[in-house]
């Protein structure tokens, strides 16, 4: 008698979700392409051997855990890349973080004439 296991398909959605159920207040980010080069809002390139302070970065979250009040699924987060633990689904590399070391959350949920940003 042989045993087969099937992996779980854990497929990114169309909306960029992953269909994953992550443990207390754990949020699984994708994160942007914040290891390359990029342009100063003056249009100076910056290349990606430049040393810079500790610099955040932003990603958007694609799950979230039950505990986790403050973030949803689409928001943008702001999170020291320094601290954090990756991991690789689906060949698609994603950051898992807990809500207390997020630093800012972007969000167009607000529609009440405040910004969406929370520091």
């Amino acid at each position: 008698m042989t045993l087969t296991t099937k992996s779980p398909d854990v497929t990114p959605r169309a909306d960029g979700s992953v269909p994953i159920k992550l443990l207390h207040d754990r949020v699984l980010v994708s994160p942007g392409d914040h290891d390359g080069e990029r342009t100063s809002t003056g249009g100076i390139l910056i290349p990606a051997t430049a040393q810079v302070a500790k610099r955040l970065a932003w990603a958007r979250v694609v799950a979230a855990g039950p505990t986790v009040r403050n973030i949803e699924v689409g928001d943008r987060v702001l999170f020291e890349p320094e601290d954090r633990s990756s991991v690789e689904l689906q060949g698609r590399e994603y950051v898992l973080l807990r809500e207390r070391d997020v630093h800012a959350v972007a969000s167009s949920r607000h529609a009440d004439g405040q910004t969406g940003l929370y520091l």
